[in-house]
């Protein structure tokens, strides 16, 4: 038999001793169905701030319209986006590969804490 969809998020959502996690997610407006599913993180570096990232918050809807309608749960989070174009010729361009591992760390933080 294969893994449960919810191997991760079940150790919130399923375990009897996380109430006060459970809690914060019905606070969320989810419901006992919705804890029994997997949990879809959904990373979006959207800010309004350059033309490179500026439509990345209507994908990540259209992405979380499409896990939901999978009847699973999207968890959708923000992280940084730096913009090379914007930065370029700049002090600001030696923050674009930094920001890279930032950006990765961040997304890993965010799916591993929850």
């Amino acid at each position: 038999m294969g893994r449960k969809l919810n191997q991760y998020s079940a150790r919130i959502t399923q375990t009897k001793s996380q109430g006060a996690s459970q809690a914060m997610l019905y606070g969320t407006g989810l419901d006992d169905a919705d804890l029994a599913k997997p949990q879809i993180g959904v990373a979006s570096m959207w800010y309004e701030g350059n033309t490179c990232n500026m439509h990345l918050d209507d994908l990540a809807a259209l992405v979380a319209e499409g896990i939901a309608e999978a009847e699973l749960v999207p968890r959708r989070f923000n992280t940084i986006g730096v913009s090379d174009g914007i930065s370029m010729g700049t002090d600001g361009m030696s923050y674009s590969l930094p920001s890279r591992d930032l950006i990765a760390d961040s997304i890993e933080t965010v799916v591993a804490a929850h």
